[in-house]
């Protein structure tokens, strides 16, 4: 069989036992084990069922990364593929970048699919406007494109405007739907809500009604109603509404918190603690609750009361934020010692807090100007405990932003000395010496960036480093896919300034400044982009010529 010629169709040995293996595995609950197997078999044969299997095998994980990987790799062989795209959109959207899951949610959309509703939860949590409505714009581009979904999208993109600020351009949007879609429940979604953010609350509150009497008991109608009640001061017809979303939703403690937070947004204490007080003592209340009870309690100046609600704040994603607010909230009342000696205790009873806590109260005295008891409290409880990765990369950091790079150089070093496969330390000791700019650290850098990329390759920071020190080797055109890349993933006002430097550097100037223009409205605060603009002023966009 040696000369044999090779096999150019259907299973050869080696593709054979890569399926079985993998088909083996998922069987056995390896999940992990077979989607690895599928992908290198979708790889050979270039198979979008394979990876479809590879992907359906891979939501059996708890690896995020890895069910991301399959899809993508699905979407790729089969750009149509709904279930590809719904995957990918959910995964985008627990992450928080908006405008990749409405991509996403187009591709995968049906006629029941109501982008309108989309849009305005990812506004509501956060969307940046101006990336989103150019996904809509792009979309409504689309020659075949039936007219029932254009005026979705159009919906949709009024929604954008008025997040903008433009609220008449949103109106007008509206209008020009003329009167065929008047008792559509979107557009009644969409004229409640950007009557809501002009400040006309009567009128979101009439296009809430009527949003109702189509739709009875419709929970979107419900919170819009809520909203404008809450916010023309009608706090009984409010309470009648977050009591009836109560009813008809199922009176569950999230929802409890929710419709606590809208009134508190507005100022009224009564209200929302009437809703979270019945939740107190229930094992399955949020950790937001005591936040919120302790916030209450803090701004009618009840400390006491308050560090008591702060203090109940079990361990999990608010442990450390109510610690901290707390501590801010004894400062705020001239009780630093208080405050110290309230962040030693809670060292003492949690102790897999403890890093958490050091870090904590050393920013606090940071913000307090005191910077040397700052240190020598970060510099005590490294030497006690130096094999503390999170408080030596942390020391680290903050010596890099203090202009300290000597310090955060060696303390990175000695981090990767202990920790040869901490990704997240690899890749800030690359970055800083890329970023330092010295031509005989370049090698070193790219070395280590390559190794973190190796371990974390989805990593959005990583991959922008490759692309950084691609263009500290004078290598702009290699730098742009990498850095395209990691803007895609991430809004970061970094990763924004190397792109636009990049893109200019390229010729692209045109580009280079419609994403400056970008950058200047999404980030309020934005110190990276100002230093691009010192650093090279000829970015600038010229000034516009007036009429004399």
């Amino acid at each position: 069989m040696a000369g044999a010629p090779p096999i150019t169709r259907g299973l050869d040995a080696d593709g054979l036992s890569t399926l079985l293996i993998a088909e083996m595995a998922g069987q056995r609950g390896d999940y992990r084990r077979a989607t690895e197997g599928y992908l290198k078999a979708a790889e050979r044969y270039h198979s979008a069922a394979l990876v479809e299997r590879a992907t359906l095998a891979s939501r059996f994980t708890d690896d995020t990364a890895l069910i991301e990987r399959a899809a993508r790799r699905w979407q790729e062989l089969a750009p149509e593929a709904p279930v590809a795209a719904q995957i990918l959109g959910n995964l985008a959207g627990g992450r928080g970048n908006w405008d990749e899951a409405l991509k996403q949610r187009l591709i995968a959309a049906d006629d029941d699919t109501d982008i309108t509703r989309f849009v305005d939860t990812a506004l509501s949590s956060g969307g940046d406007p101006v990336t989103l409505a150019g996904t809509l714009e792009q979309a409504l581009d689309e020659p075949t494109l039936p007219e029932s979904r254009k005026d979705d999208l159009r919906l949709a993109l009024a929604l954008t405007d008025s997040a903008q600020g433009d609220h008449e351009g949103a109106q007008r949007r509206i209008a020009a739907l003329g009167n065929n879609s008047r008792d559509n429940p979107q557009r009644i979604l969409a004229e409640s809500r950007i009557a809501l953010d002009a400040g006309k609350y009567h009128q979101a509150r009439l296009a809430a009604k009527r949003g109702l009497n189509l739709s009875p008991g419709d929970p979107r109608f419900l919170l819009l109603m809520a909203r404008a009640d809450i916010r023309l001061g009608n706090l009984v017809s409010a309470e009648s509404s977050t009591d009836t979303l109560l009813e008809t939703r199922g009176d569950n403690p999230l929802l409890r918190v929710g419709l606590a937070q809208l009134y508190l947004e507005e100022g009224h204490h009564d209200p929302a603690r009437r809703l979270l007080l019945p939740l107190v003592d229930d094992p399955q209340a949020p950790s937001a609750l005591y936040l919120l009870l302790g916030s209450i309690a803090e701004q009618e100046d009840e400390v006491d009361n308050a560090l008591l609600y702060y203090r109940r704040v079990p361990p999990g994603p608010d442990f450390l934020l109510s610690r901290q607010r707390a501590a801010s909230m004894l400062i705020e009342a001239d009780r630093l010692l208080d405050a110290r000696a309230f962040l030693r205790v809670e060292r003492l009873r949690h102790d897999d807090a403890y890093t958490g806590l050091v870090i904590t109260e050393v920013q606090l005295l940071d913000q307090q100007g005191l910077e040397p008891e700052a240190e020598a409290l970060l510099n005590r409880e490294l030497a006690r405990s130096p094999e503390d990765g999170d408080l030596r990369y942390f020391r680290a950091m903050r010596a890099w932003s203090e202009g300290d790079l000597d310090t955060s150089e060696q303390d990175l070093r000695t981090l990767v000395e202990q920790q040869p496969d901490n990704a997240v330390a690899l890749n800030a000791l690359g970055y800083t010496l890329a970023d330092a700019g010295d031509p005989d650290d370049l090698d070193e850098a790219r070395r280590l960036i390559q190794r973190a990329y190796e371990l974390s390759p989805d990593n959005p920071a990583i991959l922008d480093s490759l692309g950084w020190v691609a263009y500290r080797e004078g290598k702009p055109e290699v730098a742009l896919p990498w850095i395209e890349r990691a803007w895609r993933e991430i809004a970061d006002q970094e990763v924004a300034a190397h792109l636009i430097e990049v893109l200019w550097d390229l010729g692209q100037k045109q580009r280079a400044r419609e994403l400056l223009q970008e950058a200047q409205q999404r980030f309020p605060e934005r110190p990276l982009i100002v230093d691009l603009l010192d650093r090279r002023p000829e970015i600038r966009p010229e000034p516009t010529a007036t009429a004399p």
